[in-house]
């Protein structure tokens, strides 16, 4: 009855050091996912800030719409992207939190242009 009691043990010792490398390794999974797909992702969400900004800032600005309304007019799949105006400066700029921001400028005579992108 020892033995079993002591081989109870060990195999409970035994999973419990093994939860910290079965999370190591999911974890490292999920890094090696993100740095792999890092290109594309940056490009679709500066396309979908820049789409947001534009579309936004054409409501707001150009038909003179409340932003809250013309958040409706966001495609699907943007809902990351958060929109925030400057009444006084009349731009909107679109936000993909911790990858990239635009903003696009309403200016008499061309509508609602987006800032230069810097690199």
């Amino acid at each position: 009855m020892g033995s079993k009691a002591k081989k109870g043990r060990s195999l409970g010792a035994y999973r419990s050091r093994r939860w910290p490398w079965v999370l190591l390794i999911l974890f490292l999974i999920v890094f090696a996912a993100g740095y792999y797909f890092r290109v594309p992702a940056s490009g679709y969400a500066q396309t979908a800030t820049a789409y947001s900004a534009r579309v936004a800032c054409s409501c707001r600005f150009v038909a003179g719409r409340d932003l809250q309304d013309c958040k409706k007019d966001r495609l699907g799949g943007m809902e990351l992207v958060t929109l925030v105006e400057d009444a006084e400066a009349k731009s909107v700029t679109a936000r993909f939190p911790l990858i990239t921001s635009d903003t696009a400028t309403y200016r008499k005579g061309f509508g609602c242009v987006l800032e230069k992108w810097e690199d």
